[in-house]
């Protein structure tokens, strides 16, 4: 057999990154295969888009399933180079003279079949070499990709407050410029609490801005901490079979206990303030409002633009990604022109829902999705985010930070000052009111929701 097939073997079982074995070996699409750590890494690395490192080929792919053909490959090329470490004189028992192939778990050594029987070894735990070694390959590599998992979680939860705590003190200000243009539209004996009531709300704004900044720094000191053993962990990588047996096990212990107890984002969220006489006040003008023209679809877009928004630098963009919930929207069966009208709407058993009104244009008879614009349409939205609810308006879509209502939402339609107003009827609190002269043209009640 030519001499220079192994070797030639051997290289095509070599990242190209870190020139080891590959370890969880990957595949993109022009063919060429890296570690799946070292990839990650580098993408991460890389300014322009995820590009080959070895032919600068773009790559669309956006996950990385493990080649588990090249990973057996490793392995057999793995233990042949351990066999023929193992096999070498340095390794042979100078008592028994026989070649090392045990190796005991309790204190990291080598041992011959016969010293693992004796006193000193008998009630340890032994494995052979080579099983061991491959093990603690896997280890290694499920523990790289765990740790490397979670320091992207902490990047992408640091991303959504990536503008700091300035948007949030902007909705706790506009959140109480909102409760002040409600008093001042109110009878004179609800103004006598809007001072204070405001005050209360710029307070606890500013305490929970340190709470925030405090949680920042706490993901951000968790993050450096997990990337200093996430380069420790891929330093291992380099290591002999003999190294990696003795050195594993502290390592492992060291990344399991960091990823422990990892800082959550904290989610700002106003406590509802209950208006004295605004539900009195409000039911002067309340309408009975009957929906119709149901439609049912299994996807609305307009609650996965809500759940997809994510915050960059200076903006908000919108993505959506096709969902398989069932949906049913219906719309008033008459729209307003002009006056004032308040109405209250269920929403308790919805997992996601939206309330408002929306231009009288808007109704699509025949069509179950949402296509049109939010522009015109003034809604509250509340969607489901993992264990939690956040509530989104339209026109623009903006995040509104108060908890969620219990039970009914009031909306009252003001066409004397060209506003529509969201309140809490448990709670008999503001959630959100929209600008004057926002709304000025004819609209009907619209009401869509996702019931478990």
């Amino acid at each position: 057999m030519d001499s220079d097939i192994p070797e030639a073997f051997q290289k095509e079982l070599t990242c190209l990154v870190c020139l080891n074995y590959l370890l969880d070996p990957v595949t993109i699409g022009c063919g060429h295969s890296f570690c799946w750590s070292c990839l990650c890494l580098f993408w991460e690395q890389a300014k322009d888009p995820a590009r080959c490192p070895v032919c600068r080929q773009q790559s669309e792919q956006t996950s990385l399933k493990t080649n588990f053909l090249l990973k057996n490959l490793v392995s057999i090329a793995r233990k042949a180079n351990l066999r023929r470490f193992l096999n070498s004189e340095e390794h042979v028992c100078g008592t028994h003279k026989e070649t090392k192939k045990i190796f005991c778990e309790a204190d990291k050594s080598w041992l011959c079949v016969v010293c693992s029987q004796s006193q000193e070894h008998r009630a340890h735990r032994h494995r052979p070499t080579e099983e061991a070694a491959e093990e603690s390959w896997e280890k290694l590599s499920n523990q790289m990709r765990s740790l490397w998992e979670k320091i992207q979680e902490i990047e992408r939860n640091l991303k959504k407050d990536g503008r700091g705590t300035d948007p949030w003190m902007f909705y706790v200000y506009r959140h109480g410029d909102m409760i002040r243009k409600t008093y001042q539209m109110s009878p004179p004996f609800l103004q006598e609490e809007e001072n204070y009531c405001i005050e209360s709300i710029i307070n606890e704004g500013q305490k929970l801005c340190k709470q925030i900044r405090k949680r920042q720094e706490e993901m951000i000191g968790k993050k450096t901490d997990l990337r200093v053993i996430h380069k420790e962990l891929m330093n291992m990588c380099s290591k002999p079979d003999v190294e990696l047996l003795q050195e594993l096990e502290v390592k492992l212990k060291w990344s399991e206990s960091a990823q422990l107890h990892l800082p959550q984002p904290l989610l700002p969220e106003l406590r509802a303030r209950p208006m004295s006489g605004l539900m009195d006040w409000l039911s002067r003008f309340r309408v009975k409002v009957s929906f119709n023209n149901e439609v049912s679809s299994q996807h609305i877009r307009l609650f996965d633009d809500a759940r997809s928004l994510t915050c960059t630098h200076d903006s908000l963009y919108a993505s959506s990604d096709g969902g398989t919930s069932q949906y049913s929207a219906a719309w008033g069966a008459r729209g307003f022109t002009s006056g004032k009208q308040y109405w209250e709407v269920h929403v308790d058993s919805s997992w996601d829902w939206a309330v408002g009104v929306c231009k009288d244009s808007w109704i699509r008879k025949e069509d179950s999705i949402l296509k049109e614009s939010n522009r015109d349409n003034f809604l509250l939205v509340c969607v489901k985010e993992d264990h939690h609810y956040r509530l989104w308006t339209t026109a623009p879509t903006t995040p509104v930070y108060i908890e969620k209502p219990l039970g009914r939402v009031g909306v009252f339609l003001d066409f004397d000052s060209g506003s529509v107003s969201f309140v809490d009827v448990a709670r008999r609190s503001l959630l959100w009111r929209y600008e004057d002269g926002v709304c000025t043209f004819p609209v009907r009640p619209f009401i869509c929701t996702g019931h478990t």
